[in-house]
């Protein structure tokens, strides 16, 4: 049956002009559905009614004995399939690999080259393709196009070193030894497509866009986080200067902002920031950058706003991806990785920036507004559940427990002291009951472990209700409350658990958070709870205070 086929191929153009009428037909229909106006399952609908087509005209295609005529058609169709698939998952699957896989071994096919799969790994079959000496021109476009596929599905798994390799093969430049992959992206020109092709959802220039441009904000991120900084600007600029949707632009200023913030150039962040919000994607990202350079600068002021509008900026729900336009494209967003705790592009939850705002009112002494955000804060978080003492969703973040210390702090620095009162009592019905059985040695190491602050917590919440009562004048239940405080807790000499060769390090490690420069990069700082009783009551040896707690600290860690 091959026999009759082979050579009756190239005398079938009637045949290869159907198929490629279907598959322009189905790029058409799928640039129509951008934007349309129709309901979103409607329009979802009639994209996997497209993306069934295409696969079917693949199936079609590659039922057939593999012939130079037809892959130009067969490699183009490949690549509207991969578009189409990625775009509507917004991810890209192992299985879209085998799909490209698949393409460079029909081209093989027709060489006589194709060896057993087991012996030929992807990057060797790249190779092979691109190096095949009898290839005709009117086939590079569409292997320039997949190749480009293969460099975002390379890029989406951090496979770089494959991807620089395939970039040196591309570019034919075998020899180069340069694997500075924002370099060999730039210098990738691929060749342009025919007027009379296989029509293309993407072509690989606009797919070789993206990777530059998803590549340089990725590096400049990364060199931003690590403190290379003049690296981070030159990159972040490459990024700017490229394909950028108005999300990704409002990221890459930010991130501008932030560096130059880095670099100590806070007038000039600004002007990125306020560029940030001119773009009108997202203000929530400028908006927590603009915090910091404000904070850096000392504008209170303007700092507590920039939070202010940050707290309301989080709280409009985020529309889901699909809810008003349909992307049928790869773009710059679906490479770029959701930024972590660590990323100067983490915004955190609208409850993160409450907290932040809180505690921001608390240390610069406007302390009825702190009241105020805690309060609100508390209802946010405890409304309508039984809060749980479990670690927060951010390992930057306080326990619930802190924040109800804070709040009381901030209740008894506005001169709310029945208030704060009936938040440490809350606290202390709720926490009490969790401390761990003294005499009973493996159950308070198992405690310990899961709820190592928890002792703290009930000494600082005595603490604060001492405070509360002798504001009230009511210095009978004042000392009752501060007998069970944190100095009798830290000064008691028990656990088996004591271990004086830790005072050294206890002094060590208090003796350097409190000398340390409060900058947004420290670690560790001192409760902010405690920072504030401690401005309160003065105590006459506080440094011996300090250096107990610190001991004790580290004790209940290591349990």
């Amino acid at each position: 049956m091959s026999s009759q086929i082979i050579p009756t191929l190239p005398k079938t153009s009637s045949i290869l002009d159907l198929w490629r009428k279907k598959n322009d037909r189905l790029v058409r229909q799928a640039k129509q559905l951008t934007g349309d106006s129709r309901p979103s399952l409607r329009r979802q609908q009639l994209a996997q009614d497209t993306l069934e087509g295409f696969k079917e005209l693949l199936i079609t295609l590659q039922g057939l004995p593999a012939a130079v005529p037809a892959l130009p058609l067969e490699l183009t169709v490949t690549c509207n399939y991969i578009i189409l698939r990625a775009s509507l998952a917004q991810d890209f699957t192992e299985d879209l690999t085998q799909d490209v896989q698949r393409g460079l071994e029909r081209v093989l096919e027709t060489q006589n080259q194709l060896e057993p799969k087991s012996q030929q790994r992807l990057l060797e079959l790249w190779h092979s393709v691109l190096s095949a000496s009898s290839l005709l021109p009117e086939l590079l476009p569409a292997l320039h196009c997949l190749a480009s596929l293969q460099a975002i599905l390379w890029m989406s798994t951090d496979h770089l070193g494959d991807l620089a390799l395939l970039l040196q093969t591309l570019n034919a430049s075998q020899t180069e030894t340069s694997e500075d992959l924002l370099l060999l992206l730039k210098s990738w020109s691929p060749p342009a497509e025919k007027a009379d092709a296989p029509l293309s959802i993407q072509d690989a220039e606009s797919l070789r866009d993206v990777l530059l441009t998803a590549f340089a904000c990725r590096q400049g991120l990364q060199e931003l986080i690590t403190g290379s900084l003049p690296r981070a600007l030159s990159s972040l600029h490459e990024a700017a200067s490229g394909l950028c949707p108005p999300s990704v632009l409002v990221q890459v200023y930010t991130a501008l902002g932030a560096c130059l913030r880095k670099m100590g150039n806070p007038q000039r962040a600004l002007l990125y920031l306020t560029a940030a919000l001119k773009v009108g994607a997202t203000c929530a990202l400028p908006l927590l950058e603009a915090s910091r350079i404000y904070r850096q600068l000392g504008d209170t002021a303007a700092e507590l706003e920039s939070l202010e509008l940050l707290v309301e900026a989080l709280s409009v729900p985020h529309s889901p991806i699909h809810s008003s336009t349909l992307k049928l494209l790869i773009e710059v967003e679906l490479l770029l990785p959701q930024p972590g705790p660590a990323s100067p592009l983490h915004c955190g939850t609208q409850s993160q920036a409450k907290h932040l705002l809180a505690s921001r009112c608390l240390q610069t002494g406007r302390a009825e507004d702190a009241a105020e955000h805690y309060l609100d804060l508390l209802a946010m978080l405890l409304g309508g559940s039984e809060p749980g003492f479990s670690p927060p969703t951010s390992s930057t973040g306080p326990y619930i427990p802190e924040l109800c210390l804070e709040a009381a702090a901030a209740l008894i620095q506005a001169g709310r002291a029945q208030d704060a009162l009936t938040v440490c009592e809350e606290l202390l019905s709720r926490t009490s009951s969790l401390l761990p059985k003294m005499s009973l040695w493996e159950n308070a190491r198992k405690r310990a472990k899961e709820l190592p602050y928890c002792p703290f917590w009930v000494s600082a919440t005595h603490l604060l209700q001492g405070q509360a009562w002798s504001q009230l004048k009511a210095q009978k239940e004042a000392l009752s409350a501060s007998s069970c405080s944190f100095g009798p807790c830290l000064r008691t000499k028990n656990k088996t658990l004591k271990r004086l060769e830790r005072k050294n390090e206890a002094a060590a490690f208090w003796q350097k958070a409190q000398t340390q420069p409060a900058q947004e990069e420290t670690t560790w700082s001192l409760p902010l709870y405690l920072e504030t009783c401690l401005s309160w009551i003065h105590p006459p040896n506080c440094e011996a205070l300090l250096e107990e707690f610190g001991t004790s600290l580290l004790e209940s860690c290591d349990l």
